[in-house]
């Protein structure tokens, strides 16, 4: 079976180095593919990618437009395929891969169109000048689990149309989806080289971002990695490195919010996706007088929660991505409840009859009085079902607890008063901020992207197409040629 696709065609490895074989995490015995991995793919993909980089740039952005307008149509007509894989590789419920689909469908005229007026070349009149927007060159896409096709495709897209050529390595445990969306670029008439793909785990990763032919990387994952790969780049400044990373989000609620609206805003973000997403809303942070009523809420929304397999009806969660993931949540909460926090919805390992999957049950824990951060657990990005409520007295107490983090990406406000969530607008350090909106959420019309451990302030989202090109300065004469330039101490003869 060929799964990298290299210079317009799926190639066989001459030499395999590894096996990906990928069992879906919502059933073990269901082995959703076997992948490949040859490490010399690696730069042989480079090497497609740099030869199709010059005629690529030159072809022009309304042709790169008019191929994305066919890949996008591809990912239409394949869209069921796609959410099917993306169900059984990561263990998505069936309606939530399909929500996934339509967004990397949409994805494509967000970036045609307000994307691409962020990188507009344009003419600075009175000097005369103009900034352009170059293309980088080879651009690397290191795809993570949760959004296997929305995330990579959210980068892909922009870096095409700006005239760069891709390299894409997805994530080990959603090889099958990036298979997909290879088909979908040769059905659409991508000239070879333009986008390839290479499939593999950590050294595939490692050699494909440290590559002497790379000349940007853009990666979503985990803050080790991320911090991996901008220490193995220290060395050439000139290679761009954007990082979307990790959040352990909060949400701040105060007591004049609309409680049910609050309760499923934040059940929503605390379960969706069984908590794996970087922008899950893992603390929630409330005043005092409204606590007791919250808890009481969340803790019944938390166990009414049906989990189970991706293809059952009624499903809203499915199991976590692995074994590892569930034993990190389960010892995490195991650390929360000796530190004195209650587990008002305890969680926990949960059989789902005729699946052996990693399924958990979303979780509740309310910190002990004046508690407000306990080591491996609310600093620790659990990316779980999990939520831990954090009981202050202030809108003071409730900003510094946000802030008291190693992360900065999404947070969310929930308050009928302007002036409370203006004074979050100025003080709580992230670069996503909701009001009375669950934080596990983000418009592609708009920058996605975090402070501190979260990000390297190169967001995603409509300006994703700024990580993917470079500013060139170009000054002309002027229309009425001045006299010819003279300096001192310097003749011309």
């Amino acid at each position: 079976m060929s799964s990298d696709f290299i210079a317009g065609r799926f190639v066989s490895a001459a030499t395999q180095d590894a096996l990906l074989e990928v069992r879906s995490p919502a059933d073990t015995a269901d082995v959703v593919g076997r992948h490949p991995v040859a490490l010399a793919h690696v730069d042989a993909a480079v090497e497609a990618a740099a030869a199709a980089f010059p005629a690529w740039r030159r072809l022009g952005q309304p042709a790169r437009a008019a191929l994305l307008r066919a890949y996008q149509a591809q990912l239409s007509a394949h869209a069921d395929a796609l959410a099917r894989c993306i169900a059984r590789e990561v263990g998505k419920p069936l309606w939530e891969a399909k929500t996934e689909v339509a967004a990397m469908v949409s994805k494509v005229d967000v970036s045609l169109g307000e994307g691409a007026a962020f990188v507009k070349d344009h003419l600075v009149a009175d000097l005369p000048g103009e900034i352009r927007h170059r293309p980088h060159g080879v651009v690397a896409v290191v795809g993570p689990f949760n959004f296997p096709g929305h995330l990579p495709n959210g980068q892909l897209v922009p870096a095409l149309l700006s005239g760069n050529t891709v390299v894409f390595k997805p994530s080990d445990k959603g090889p099958g989806t990036a298979v997909l969306m290879a088909r979908c670029f040769e059905a659409a008439g991508f000239p070879p080289g333009a986008f390839n793909l290479v499939q593999g785990a950590a050294p595939t990763a490692e050699r494909l971002v440290t590559h002497a032919g790379v000349d940007a990387v853009l990666f979503t994952g985990s803050v080790a990695v991320g911090q991996r790969i901008v220490a193995a780049n220290a060395h050439r400044p000139g290679v761009l490195v954007a990082l979307e990373l990790g959040g352990k989000n909060a949400s701040l609620v105060l007591d004049d919010c609309d409680l049910e609206r609050t309760v499923r805003e934040l059940a929503f973000s605390g379960f969706a996706t069984a908590g794996q997403r970087c922008t899950a809303t893992s603390r929630v942070i409330v005043t005092r007088a409204i606590a007791p009523r919250l808890v009481e809420r969340l803790s019944a929304a938390a166990k009414a929660v049906v989990v189970g397999h991706v293809f059952d009806e009624g499903v809203f969660m499915g199991p976590v991505i692995s074994e590892a993931a569930r034993r990190h949540l389960l010892d995490a909460q195991a650390r929360a409840v000796r530190a004195g926090f209650e587990a008002v919805a305890p969680g926990g390992a949960v059989e789902v009859p005729g699946h052996a999957g990693f399924y958990v049950r979303p979780a509740v824990h309310v910190a002990p009085k004046g508690v407000t951060r306990l080591a491996g657990y609310t600093d620790t990005e659990l990316f779980a079902p999990d939520l831990a409520v954090l009981v202050v007295d202030s809108l003071d107490e409730a900003i510094a607890a946000a802030n008291d983090s190693e992360f900065g990406l999404s947070a969310a406000v929930f308050t009928a008063s302007a002036e409370a969530f203006e004074r979050c607008v100025d003080e709580v350090r992230v670069g996503v901020l909701h009001w009375n909106r669950s934080s596990a959420g983000a418009s592609g019309r708009l920058p996605f992207g975090g402070l501190r451990a979260s990000g390297n302030h190169r967001p995603a989202g409509v300006l994703m197409g700024q990580s993917c090109t470079y500013p060139l300065a170009v000054l002309r004469p002027p229309s009425t040629p001045p006299a010819l330039p003279s300096w001192p101490g310097l003749s011309f003869t």
